[in-house]
């Protein structure tokens, strides 16, 4: 195998707002996006479109740079690129000139045939966190993996790859950090010193170019909103997609369905959704309805709104090969599925048979997807999930013959999925005319935040799984997706009482709470587990709505900087090694003020840790100190959760579902601290993009020890809150629940003293 090395550079020039420098080998580009970001990109043959899947800002198109004897040199007002002219070797430092990453200097970015690979320096002390749906702790330093997107059906806790492709990491060491998005699609390879005595750490793809963003912000924080700001950050959600999500595969008639809600209602346990999984349609062929099971959808999706319930339906992108099926008809008709070299369609073998499979890489036949979903949209349907989309066929291994209008398999695997749920949102956002559809998918790449939230995939009833999710939900955090979540209970195998107790806590704290498990498998639904452990799960269930005033303004914040709503605690704590710790590295932040400590079915005690500040347990309003580890009560009745002092949260008393309208008391809870504390309180209408054109309700609430007085900032926007008072809860402080005053809708601050 032939191996090139990068060489020396031949000539040097600005052009079209881009630093070209030729090699023998190749040229690579280098582009400044902001004084935080700065692309590099290495080819032997650049495409001068030079798109991306993931990518949607443009270059600065000016920036300064000089040439020295022996090197190269771009700044920005926070960066310091030097390049090594002989041979090329790129090496970031911050503006004060403090080493973030550099080149290897002997291997530096190489080819061994068409497979490119960047070796980095490995620096000491350096940790590495990110990749998204990887296992692994939370430090991935000595570990390997590999981005090709797979249908991982019943995967272990140990499986690479999994289902979803996030190339983009963050480095920490010497009390600097940084961060790396390799924007390449192709079977991706990083290797974080595993297998290099310590001297690098390498990263690379079969085929495509050498194409990374570098990112040089000095928080992870930053560097998130960065990160964001270049792939796109998520849209408000449905609200209603926040509350509790009931799923199996499957409910096998409208009739179960409609009981399944009923009893919701009946035994007044809090949900909002409802899913059909494969077996509502006919033969399994997508944007149809089983006729004899589900004959009239519009009727029953007309009782579930009756009762507040929205239906998310299942979809798969196999199409299955039937004269007369409408899908297939016009699919072929317009030439929509994807190739062999000579012009033949694909067929393989998945749910409904033999299958062709849409080209979500071309326009048009993403227009033509997203038109099909009036079959699902006129009966009422408003979520919609999209599965299997790895892609995923029965024997996992599709050629990489298979063409995608001009690419191959192996050049766009891992874009599929995203596409596809692209198609999904771009045609049901159109479809249901100003309604916020909500989007659901299995697999993605970089990116995929600006159209879907996602899930884990196929997960097993296991405490080490229900820890390994928690890992997984808390690691997509770092790679922009925030509406995230695990299939509560297990998808396969049977869980204990204890662990459905333990884990259905957990789904509190979880950004999409849904509850789902696999044919064959015990019933999950609250009821099932006998009345004791149901009052227990309604008590969880009952305390994620009361939270939904948090929820939802955290994940306005997720829309607004692109911080996720469960976060490691190394996005705040970075250099405090213990959140690092194996013992301790499952925990996370709930938005800014809750703690969760994620503890096992089989344990009534848990040994957590408390970074710095001041804590309160939640449920008793115990005080602790930051920087110590604890060993704590965690019966299966209360689940460890802290607040950080100083912390606000805003909450509401109990409601069933999120239509419904509930006292219009808001309820605002703040728990003592040293510090000044603010948060972004947000309100919309919860279901339409008028919020984009300024119909929302945002107030920041502030608390100020020193001055002994909180505040609510004057009204922006112009939605009309639906809540009329407000209901102050102190805690730590020596008064505790203030009266009820008017919270209005005039546009004046509020004051109140304590």
């Amino acid at each position: 195998m032939q191996i090139e090395i990068l060489g020396n550079a031949e000539t040097i020039i600005e052009q079209n707002g881009n630093l070209l420098i030729k090699t023998p080998q190749a040229e690579a580009r280098v582009m400044v996006y902001s004084p935080t970001i700065i692309r590099i990109c290495i080819s032997k043959n650049f495409d001068e479109a030079d798109t991306s899947f993931a990518v949607i800002e443009k270059p600065l198109g000016e920036f300064t740079w000089w040439e020295l004897d022996n090197s190269i040199e771009v700044t920005t007002s926070a960066l310091r690129l030097i390049i090594n002219k002989n041979p090329l070797r790129f090496n970031f430092y911050t503006a004060d000139g403090k080493a973030l990453s550099e080149d290897d200097t002997r291997f530096g970015t190489n080819w061994q045939g068409d497979r490119v690979i960047n070796y980095r320096k490995l620096y000491a002390d350096e940790k590495f966190i990110g990749l998204g749906e990887k296992h692994g702790d939370l430090n991935r330093r000595g570990c390997n993996y590999v981005n090709w997107n797979t249908d991982a059906s019943e995967h272990t806790i140990k499986d690479d790859p999994l289902y979803k492709t996030f190339p983009f990491f963050i480095g920490l060491h010497s009390g600097l950090t940084y961060g790396l998005f390799f924007d390449n699609t192709y079977k991706s390879y990083f290797d974080f010193g595993a297998t290099t005595d310590e001297q690098m750490s390498w990263f690379g793809a079969d085929g495509g170019d050498m194409n990374y963003y570098f990112f040089g912000a000095q928080s992870i924080r930053d560097i998130l909103q960065d990160y964001t700001w270049l792939t796109g950050r998520m849209e408000m959600p449905p609200l209603w997609s926040l509350g509790y999500q009931q799923c199996r595969w499957s409910y096998m008639s409208a009739d179960e369905v409609l009981d399944v809600a009923r009893k919701f209602r009946e035994h007044n346990i809090p949900a909002d959704v409802m899913y059909c999984d494969i077996d509502y349609m006919d033969g399994f062929k997508i944007f149809t309805w089983n006729q004899e099971t589900f004959a009239n959808p519009k009727g029953m999706i007309d009782e579930l709104k009756a009762m507040n319930f929205r239906l998310v339906t299942i979809i798969d992108p196999g199409i299955k090969i039937e004269e007369g099926y409408k899908e297939y008809d016009e699919g072929i008709a317009s030439n929509y599925f994807a190739t062999y070299p000579n012009g033949e369609k694909y067929v393989a073998d998945v749910w409904p048979g033999r299958c062709h499979f849409p080209d979500f890489l071309r326009e048009d036949v993403r227009q033509w997807w997203g038109e099909a979903f009036t079959a699902l949209t006129q009966p009422g349907v408003e979520g919609f999930w999209n599965d299997m989309n790895e892609p995923a066929a029965w024997g996992q291994n599709m050629p990489w013959l298979v063409k995608f209008g001009e690419q191959y398999m192996p050049e766009v695997r891992n874009a599929y999925g995203m596409q596809m749920a692209r198609a999904t949102y771009n045609g049901t956002k159109t479809i249901l005319n100003n309604k916020r559809p909500f989007i659901l998918t299995r697999a993605a790449y970089a990116g995929t935040q600006r159209y879907s939230a996602i899930w884990t995939g196929d997960n097993s009833a296991t405490d080490e799984h229900m820890l390994f999710g928690q890992r997984l939900v808390n690691s997509l955090g770092l790679t922009g997706m925030s509406f995230t979540g695990v299939d509560i209970g297990g998808f396969m195998g049977n869980p204990t009482p204890e662990l459905m107790l333990r884990w259905n806590s957990l789904g509190v704290y979880t950004p999409m709470f849904r509850n789902h498990s696999a044919k064959g498998m015990i019933r999950r639904e609250p009821w099932e587990w006998g009345e004791e452990n149901e009052a227990i799960i309604r008590k969880d269930i009952e305390q994620r709505y009361k939270l939904l005033p948090y929820i939802y303004s955290g994940f306005y914040q997720s829309h607004q900087s692109g911080l996720p709503l469960a976060r490691t605690l190394a996005i705040d704590h970075s250099d405090d090694e213990n959140v690092f710790d194996v013992k301790y590295q499952n925990q996370f932040m709930f938005g800014d003020a809750l703690l969760v400590a994620p503890v096992i079915s089989t344990a009534k005690t848990a040994n957590i840790y408390l970074p710095e500040n001041d804590w309160y347990r939640l449920s008793s309003d115990k005080k602790y100190s930051g920087s110590h580890a604890y060993d704590v009560d965690a019966p299966l009745t209360d689940l460890p959760v802290f607040v950080k002092a100083g912390a606000i949260i805003p909450m509401q008393n109990l409601i069933q579902n999120t239509n419904e309208q509930g006292d219009g008391i808001l309820i605002i809870h703040i728990w003592n601290g040293d510090h000044v504390t603010e948060l972004v309180y947000y309100e919309d209408d919860g279901t339409t993009y008028d919020y984009e054109n300024g119909a929302y309700y945002k107030r920041t609430i502030r608390f100020d020890p020193q001055k002994r007085g909180i505040t609510l900032s004057a009204i922006e926007g112009s939605y009309q809150s639906k809540y009329k008072t407000i209901q102050l809860y102190l805690h730590g402080f020596e008064r505790g629940v203030e009266a009820i005053s008017d919270l209005g809708n005039e546009n004046k601050p509020i004051s109140i003293a304590y």
